[in-house]
């Protein structure tokens, strides 16, 4: 008999780079200047730094890259203020504000203030009940670029049985949503499903959304599924035993002290399935590219 096949890898990387470029050719083909602004609240330097990326990676597109970081010392009314500045300013074309925010001010009220031809995260409630009734929508970043993660494979979505464990309103609903629109039939998993591995093992496409590391093994895959793996998690020296089957995390892990895995025990789960996203360089690099997408649909949309 032959061996069985390891799963072709599906590198973010690559297919973000071919969003951003239909990014930068519609932007110089536009004739006027789009406009995103990234606004950021409080004292966290890993925010400040995704911040700053997302400002420059649109400033490399063509787009206007708009920072606002304030001090933790930002009231609610005052971040409220700022979003309405932003809802008036016709040069800014998308409106994202960085979460988690501290956690005196309602993120929800936020969010809901943001004119929802500028919520280019997909996070508003018009956005949210559009993408839910199947009509045109500005949709969150990550499970839109999922969905162009699957395409890139060549598998048609249409009657495949798609599992989604994890049921977020970021990533879990949402995809379920877009999925059900390409007309998969769409189960979504949480932590009160009964006998989840076995649900997973009927999936044709796999979406891992939940935030535990390593958390899905071969024994939830389908043979010839693609999987899908959304979670980011640093792990540190004491997870060592749990990937010592993974010799490439494993010598990560001992170089530098912690390493980053995903919801997905990859070195176990690539003899299964056909395809598989790694984590770093899978679903991450999807969620710039598609948060520059957005910009340019939302600016399109709203200039006519």
């Amino acid at each position: 008999m032959n061996e069985p096949q390891a799963a072709r890898i599906l590198d973010g990387t690559v297919v973000a780079q071919e969003v951003e470029a239909e990014v930068a050719a519609a932007s110089a083909r536009l004739p006027f200047r789009l406009g995103l602004a990234v606004v950021c609240v409080g004292n966290d330097p890993a925010s400040e730094i995704y911040v700053r990326s997302k400002a420059k990676k649109a400033r490399e597109l063509g787009i206007d890259g708009i920072e606002r970081i304030f001090p933790d010392t930002l009231s609610e009314a005052e971040l409220l203020d700022v979003v309405a500045s932003l809802n008036e300013d016709d040069a800014v074309d998308g409106i994202l504000v960085q979460l988690p925010l501290p956690r005196r001010i309602d993120a929800q009220k936020v969010i809901d203030a943001i004119d929802p031809r500028k919520d280019v995260d997909g996070f508003h409630p018009i956005n949210v009940g559009l993408l839910h009734l199947g009509r045109r929508a500005l949709v969150p970043c990550t499970p839109a670029g999922v969905m162009r993660l699957i395409a890139a494979t060549g598998e048609a979505i249409e009657g495949k049985h798609a599992v989604i464990i994890g049921r977020s309103n970021i990533v879990g609903k949402p995809m379920a949503a877009l999925l059900l629109n390409a007309s998969a039939t769409v189960t979504i998993c949480h932590s009160r499903t009964r006998d989840l591995a076995a649900v997973a093992r009927e999936a044709d496409i796999l979406v891992a959304a939940i935030g535990q590391p390593l958390f899905v093994t071969d024994d939830f895959v389908k043979p010839g599924a693609i999987v899908i793996d959304v979670g980011m998690n640093r792990v540190e020296a004491g997870f060592a035993p749990r990937l010592a089957h993974d010799a490439g995390k494993s010598q990560l892990l001992a170089k530098n002290g912690s390493v980053l895995v995903g919801d997905v025990d990859f070195a176990r789960v690539r003899e299964r399935a056909a395809w598989i996203t790694p984590v770093p360089r899978g679903v991450g690099p999807m969620t710039i590219a598609m948060l520059m997408h957005n910009t340019v649909e939302a600016a399109m949309r709203r200039r006519g």
